[in-house]
């Protein structure tokens, strides 16, 4: 409680008496003071969560805000930060930059949120990014997978993490995989499709940087860059069929990926191709599929045998149970960067933004998501390392990806140092 407030219900004189006879009569039998204390215990801790909730990627944001709630949930049932509880204000944004960046202003100045649970998709966290660069509250990014967002030091701020996958470190799992299938197969000829924004063309790039680390054989025949959202891909569809592509990379996702995998089913196109989709096992995007076709490879968003442990099984049955639905790739996220937010404010018994963020540099949590059930925010770049990264077939029923090819963080760690050097972020 601050003095402006206590000036308003008459309190400065009585808490000035009261501090008065706790100097003659001892601390502890000050008779105000436990008032005082319990009333800041009951402010309530605001977090504000821009995000997607309408359109065709919808479940992006329902997903995060479900995962989020589950664990703030737990914590205000624990007691929360010595009695304050959380209380999340969502927001839609629609899918716009725009107006990603107007809700936070919104959220920081008139709704006094402490903190940003940022869960836009990468077009919508660039523009929120500079948004709490400005006003200098702490932020966490959890569905952005553009890798410059923290890797490149110009962009990075204090108080700004990515709890998110990043693109760069996919792309090394992603490449390696791919390489390995292509030399056992002699897949020679490549196509990519993905959308043509950020993420998209980031994802492309870094993942055929990688195929050809792994394999220097194979040859780049065709592109397509399909906008994001795009209803209709019967001409993405119809130039692949054309350029007979041995092998084909989609970096689509979500319902975006959905909608490719049905209408690519209807001109027969994952039978005459190896389909390389780093987005497909996801539980989400594999519900929207009429007709899963098994032998796709994928990489793992979010799988409940993946890390086969009981504690993720156990974190996927909770939140089915909770939601009457299955968590995905953006749920783990938001779990994670909750479960990182709720140990900061307990390590520093505070919502103090900068402490947080000091707190939060190089900080390592237990979850069922991560290598050896940990994650960690890396302190050099502010994001995240250490989540369970692998590919394998996909199958036509759950599990799904039975099979999974684990990779290597070591490996991940090498060449992320390489193209660090080569984009001029380190030297």
């Amino acid at each position: 409680m601050t003095i402006d407030t206590e000036v308003n219900s008459g309190l400065v004189s009585r808490r000035r008496e009261l501090l008065k006879a706790g100097t003659a009569l001892g601390v502890g039998s000050m008779v105000g003071f436990p008032a005082l204390v319990h009333a800041q215990a009951n402010q309530t801790i605001k977090i504000g969560v821009p995000t997607i909730l309408s359109g065709r990627v919808a479940q992006l944001g329902i997903s995060s805000h479900n995962a989020a709630q589950l664990a703030f949930d737990k914590f205000n049932e624990s007691g929360g930060l010595g009695g304050r509880k959380v209380e999340l204000i969502v927001r839609d944004s629609k899918g716009k930059p725009e107006e990603a960046a107007r809700l936070v202003r919104e959220m920081v100045n008139s709704n006094k949120c402490d903190f940003i649970l940022d869960c836009e998709a990468s077009s919508g966290a660039f523009a929120v990014h500079e948004v709490v660069r400005e006003l200098g509250t702490l932020c966490l990014h959890i569905n952005s997978e553009t890798s410059s967002l923290t890797a490149d030091p110009k962009l990075r701020i204090p108080n700004a993490f990515r709890v998110a996958r990043q693109g760069a470190f996919d792309a090394v799992s992603g490449g390696s995989f791919a390489a390995t299938v292509s030399k056992q197969k002699n897949l020679k000829n490549w196509m990519t499709v993905s959308p043509d924004y950020a993420y998209g063309r980031d994802t492309v790039k870094q993942f055929l940087k990688y195929l050809n680390h792994f394999d220097a054989s194979v040859k780049l025949v065709g592109q397509s860059w399909p906008k994001l959202f795009e209803p209709d891909y019967t001409g993405t569809i119809t130039n692949i069929l054309q350029q007979k592509p041995q092998a084909l990379f989609v970096g689509m996702w979500g319902g975006d990926l959905a909608s490719f995998v049905n209408q690519g089913n209807l001109y027969g196109l994952f039978s005459k191709i190896e389909v390389f989709a780093i987005n497909l096992g996801d539980y989400t995007t594999l519900k929207g599929i009429k007709n899963l076709p098994a032998g796709v490879y994928s990489a793992n968003r979010y799988l409940a045998n993946f890390p086969d442990t009981p504690s993720n099984a156990a974190w996927s049955a909770a939140y089915a149970k909770r939601f009457k639905d299955l968590p995905t790739n953006w749920s783990w996220q938001a779990a994670s960067g909750a479960s990182f937010m709720i140990e900061a404010m307990r390590k520093t018994q505070s919502v103090d933004g900068k402490k947080m963020a000091q707190a939060l540099t190089g900080m390592t949590i237990d979850a069922p998501f991560g290598v050896g059930g940990k994650l960690t925010l890396r302190d050099s770049d502010q994001t995240l390392v250490n989540y369970a990264l692998g590919w394998g077939p996909l199958i036509s029923k759950p599990p799904y990806i039975e099979k999974m090819t684990p990779t290597s963080w070591k490996e991940i760690y090498e060449l992320e140092a390489q193209w660090t050097k080569e984009m001029g972020y380190t030297s």
